[in-house]
This record gives C-alpha cells, structure tokens and sequence, in this order.
C-alpha cells in the first residue's frame, strides 16, 4: 500500500491474456506490474497504486478451454509483485476466463484467479489479507473504500445458448445471470450516499469506443464477417459482441441501460475492457471514457499485446481520488512504445466531476 489520506489510487487494467502473449514470449501481467513498481525497459515510469481492479480475460484461450498449464502461468506472473501483495488485486470473470458448456462453470477462474480466497492452495490468495473486505459470491461480490462502494459483476456462460469456449470459439458478448442483476440493482438502491463503481469485462451498449452494435466487427468485400476488434461466430451474437448483451438470458436486453436511465447518477462509475485498441481511437463517435445517465465509462483494455492482434495495444489506467474532491484524474499509461513513447500518454489524459466528493481517511476499516 503506499497512498494514504492525500488520495487513494486505483490502477485499473484488463485483458492480459497470458497465454496468448506466452506464446510470443511476452509476460503481459508480470511486465505491467514491474513496470508500475519499478519502472519499464524502454523509459516508463514506476507509478504509485493502494489497489488494483482487474477487469477480466486473463486467460487467452480462444479455440480451446483455459487449463491449469495457464493457471500456473498465471499465477508465476503474479508471483512478480514485489511491493503489493496478491490481495491488493480484486477481479471479475472475462469472456475468456470462462469454462467450457461441459464443465463446472469458471471453475478455471475461480481456482486460479480465486476472488473470494476459498482456492488458496491454487490461487495463493488469502482473503484475511485483502486490504479492503470483501462480500458476496464469485459472480458477484462487494467491497468499500472510504466512500466507494465496488460492485464486482463476472462475465459466465450464457445458458439459453450452445456456443462458448471450445471449438466453437467464445461467444464475445457479455453475460450477465438475473441473480447478479438483482444483486446489483438492490446494492445500488440500498447505497444512495456511496460513490459506486461497477466493475464488469463489458461496458454497457452505445457507451465507450465501437460499443455500438455490430461495431465489434466488420464484413468483407464479399459481406463476410471478419474479425477486427473482436472474432465473430455467427451462432454467438456478434452484433453485440463488445458490450453487455445478456441480462436474466435476454438477449440485447437493455437491463442496465433502463435502470440508470430511470436513475441517473446513481452509479457514478463504470470499469471495464474487452474492446483492445489505441487510446485515440474513436470509433462509433466514443472515445475510451463516455458519460452516460449520468454515469462514466471507462474502458481500461487491454494489457495484451498480441491477443487480438488487429487492434490491441498495451496500456491500462490510473484513477486518483482525492478526499473532500468530487474530481478524479483518470491517467493512461502505455506498456510499450508502439503508439508513442512508453509511459504516461497525456493527450489521453481525462478529469472527471462525480456527483460526490470522494471521502477517505486511508483507514483500511471505513
């Protein structure tokens, strides 16, 4: 931990798609953590971050199903935390993260990556260290710093569908069971004073960069459908293959859309990724951060480098929250020296109001 009362920091990143960057001879995971506390090869500076909020897809399988071989790769990665602990990381379930039709659902995930510390022979997370407590179940759980409350949503298998992992490819859009929308609807609801922050893999439809529909992908000369940001499976929904499209099994359902519309600014914040792509893209008429009924949206993807190879483009975000400030700096750093010079990349620099000023003593017992 080194923030304290002046501000709280949260790195926020996503889609490291280890072993797809594996296979290139990359540690996409252990590379973004040293970079942040020691600094990176090519210049980037270390940087100070109190917790991290990992967005999902840390598993790269794309034809085939997340296995221990990428578990202990995994794990080896996270191994190099050198001045954070395990704990300091919270994370929700990607697209990628999730088993096969066949298996017990995100078993991978909850062995490897293990949210709730309840597989720490595996994952080597003990939640008696979690800096800040957390609640709930592995597809949904909550926990609080200062005045922010986090509400963590995991991607799953759509069950109405028979297309997910495997060698059917994945389905690309998001999943979202009617047991974790009602959680969160009721959080939500049961919280009016707190600053909330969702974290899911998938930001909400027509909100950040190519969320609109079908915008996850394009046709050929020949009305083909081809991959761009994201691989399309005619049977797995590919118009909404890079926002949130299942709710409670309805398709394009507009759940979460409805409710913030009807309670604008309740959620004041939305982490996510998916989408991998350049800080300056701004397809659909969305940059990266959009706000919407009142809520911003952020998509922090990916820290791959080759995972989805068209578009992806190392880098992630850090959050500063200063107490008694409704202000947050929302900063992008840059893994690598492919769009510009590794390290902070100012012109995506953003600050943005919240209805709420952020309230925070640095007491890990708020």
């Amino acid at each position: 931990m080194t923030g304290g009362a002046e501000s709280f920091r949260l790195w926020a990143f996503g889609d490291a798609h280890v072993g797809t960057d594996r296979r290139f001879g990359r540690d996409s995971l252990a590379e973004a953590i040293s970079q942040s506390e020691v600094g990176g090869s090519e210049g980037g500076p270390a940087f100070d971050w109190d917790i991290a909020v990992d967005v999902g897809d840390m598993s790269g399988a794309h034809h085939h199903l997340p296995d221990d071989a990428e578990g202990r790769e995994l794990r080896r990665q996270f191994a190099s935390l050198r001045r954070h602990r395990r704990e300091d990381i919270y994370s929700v379930c990607g697209n990628h993260d999730r088993s096969g039709l066949d298996e017990p659902e995100a078993w991978w995930w909850q062995k490897w990556v293990d949210p709730l510390g309840q597989h720490t022979a595996s994952s080597g997370v003990d939640n008696a260290r979690r800096p800040f407590a957390v609640d709930g179940v592995w597809q949904h759980y909550a926990f609080r710093v200062g005045n922010l409350l986090f509400l963590m949503l995991s991607d799953r298998n759509e069950p109405t569908q028979s297309v997910g992992r495997g060698t059917l490819g994945g389905n690309p859009g998001g999943v979202v069971s009617g047991e974790t929308f009602r959680w969160w609807k009721a959080m939500v609801l049961a919280n009016p004073d707190a600053i909330i922050v969702t974290v899911h893999h998938y930001v909400l439809k027509d909100t950040t960069v190519a969320s609109g529909e079908w915008e996850g992908v394009r046709r050929d000369a020949d009305g083909q459908l081809v991959e761009h940001y994201h691989r399309p499976f005619a049977a797995g929904t590919p118009q909404g293959a890079s926002y949130l499209y299942w709710v409670d099994s309805q398709p394009d359902s507009g759940a979460f859309e409805q409710f913030l519309a009807a309670h604008p600014g309740r959620v004041q914040l939305w982490i996510a990724g998916h989408t991998h792509t350049h800080p300056d893209d701004n397809f659909g008429g969305k940059s990266h951060i959009e706000q919407r009924w009142g809520t911003w949206f952020l998509n922090v993807a990916s820290l791959s480098r080759h995972h989805m190879p068209i578009t992806t483009l190392p880098l992630s975000r850090l959050l500063t929250f200063t107490p008694g400030s409704a202000e947050v700096r929302v900063q992008c750093y840059l893994h690598t020296s492919q769009h510009a010079p590794q390290g902070w990349y100012d012109k995506a620099e953003k600050v943005i109001a919240l209805q709420t000023p952020f309230r925070w003593t640095g007491s890990q017992s708020e």
